[in-house]
């Protein structure tokens, strides 16, 4: 029988870095990946001949934890990601489209350009109440953040008069751009959150895309680093539940029966799959309510390749009031073997869980039409990549029940972006838990 000091049960970001944190301070560690690639919602595969991601993924300029664990195991942020200075939205009825630029150090003017700049959008009185709303919402989040979750960010929008082309165009395209989820479902204390931290280190700000398959130039090298240190990395392993010892945990059992033995679990699944092998044993604990009661969210993209590149640069993009949520050309950048390439995220995804994919494509098609791509002429192939519950849900009244990554069975902790620290849904904050839950591990006195 196997037996480590640390047990990690899958290997998305929370996961290796809680084993690379692990392994570099002389744990003996395994991560245990139920799927064939390593990655979790970080990870790219080849699926039926087609490559393609997880998702449609962007590296934050503000970013600290996660560079920090990737320079642990040899990774440059410079050298994986191709940094935008300007982000394009489209204007549904017609070929326009409106630029912004959003990295006032490292794009100065274009920045000036987008804020003064686009007035046949948006007008100055559109733009003076898009002041009033970030200010009035950054100042109730620093003052009481958990009043900010009883809103959402239409309310909230609502409530400080914000203009109806400044929600359409700028407030839609960073929430359901973002998280797919309309501002009428989606948190104000998520929505201002997520940009807070931007502003203390805003000479940081700008948007990385990344120069390859997340699994690739990710989860690869962090696994790496894990092996070398000693660690051990397994796929196509799927654990089904815990093993307990008089109110301890003492390991995993697998799929098909085995069990590994460990003084530490470290249950680094998504949200949905941590409820599952949570709930065998403690769906009656109260400590444990909150992540039960805490919702799922679904995620759903459509990847799609052309004969030649439908945008003329490879630069985030939104399509408010479409389900085109967010989008780019990614044929020189992530996919540089395929001559034109877009991946798209879809809004709102449960609308598209249960639809056919020749269904998706055609509606994904008659959409981009209002925003003036042609999506049908050129293509040549695409996937539909579906998580039924791949976030924990962001809409109001739901942050109050994200988990600390400490349990109350000794040896058990969670890491996730689902877990409490201060971002939200993110790779900083996937990063940020499987730090935390290994400081827990490794500050803990022998007994």
């Amino acid at each position: 029988m196997e037996e480590f000091d640390a047990i990690i049960v899958g290997s998305g970001l929370a996961g290796l870095t809680a084993a690379l944190e692990l392994s570099e301070n002389g744990k003996s560690v395994i991560v245990l990946e139920k799927h064939r690639v390593i990655g979790g919602r970080t990870a790219s595969w080849d699926e039926n001949g087609m490559l393609v991601e997880s998702g449609f993924h962007r590296h934050i300029g503000y970013y600290e934890a996660l560079p920090k664990i990737l320079k642990k195991a040899g990774v440059d942020v410079d050298d994986i990601v191709q940094w935008e200075e300007q982000i394009d939205i489209r204007i549904k009825g017609s070929k326009d489209k409106a630029t912004f630029g959003i990295s006032p150090i490292y794009g100065p003017i274009d920045t000036l350009k987008g804020a003064f700049g686009n007035n046949d959008i948006l007008t100055l009185e559109d733009k003076l109440s898009l002041a009033a709303f970030f200010t009035n919402g950054f100042l109730e989040y620093t003052k009481n953040p958990d009043k900010l979750d009883e809103y959402s960010v239409r309310q909230f929008a609502d409530k400080y008069n914000l203009s109806e082309n400044a929600l359409h165009y700028v407030v839609i395209p960073l929430s359901a751009g973002v998280f797919f989820l309309p501002p009428e479902r989606y948190s104000a204390k998520v929505f201002f959150g997520l940009f807070l931290p931007g502003i203390p280190r805003f000479y940081k700000l700008r948007i990385g895309g990344y120069l390859g398959g997340m699994t690739e130039i990710l989860a690869k090298p962090l696994a790496k680093q894990i092996i070398k240190n000693k660690g051990t990395v397994r796929t196509d392993t799927k654990v089904t539940e815990l093993i307990m010892n008089q109110g301890k945990v003492g390991g995993v059992k697998l799929e098909g029966g085995s069990e590994i033995m460990a003084k530490h679990v470290v249950v680094a699944a998504n949200l949905g799959g941590a409820q599952k092998i949570l709930k065998r044993h403690f769906e009656t604990d109260k400590s444990f309510e909150n992540i039960f009661a805490l919702p799922t969210m679904p995620a759903v993209t459509i990847q799609m390749e052309f004969k030649k590149p439908i945008l003329p640069v490879d630069r985030t993009t939104f399509g408010p009031l479409t389900s085109l949520a967010s989008f780019a050309e990614q044929s020189r950048s992530t996919f540089r073997h395929v001559p034109g390439r877009l991946s798209i995220i879809l809004t709102p995804p449960e609308k598209f869980l249960d639809m056919k994919d020749e269904d998706i494509l055609k509606h994904v098609q008659k959409d981009a039409k209002e925003l003036g791509l042609d999506l049908e002429t050129e293509l040549t192939d695409y996937r539909i990549v579906s998580h039924p519950e791949d976030f924990h849900s962001l809409e109001p009244n739901n942050d109050h029940l994200r988990p600390e990554q400490k349990t109350s069975i000794h040896g058990l902790l969670l890491a996730g972006d689902y877990t409490r620290q201060p971002f939200f849904a993110t790779m900083e904050g996937a990063v940020i838990s499987g730090m935390n839950a290994a400081k827990l591990i490794l500050d803990e006195k022998e007994p």
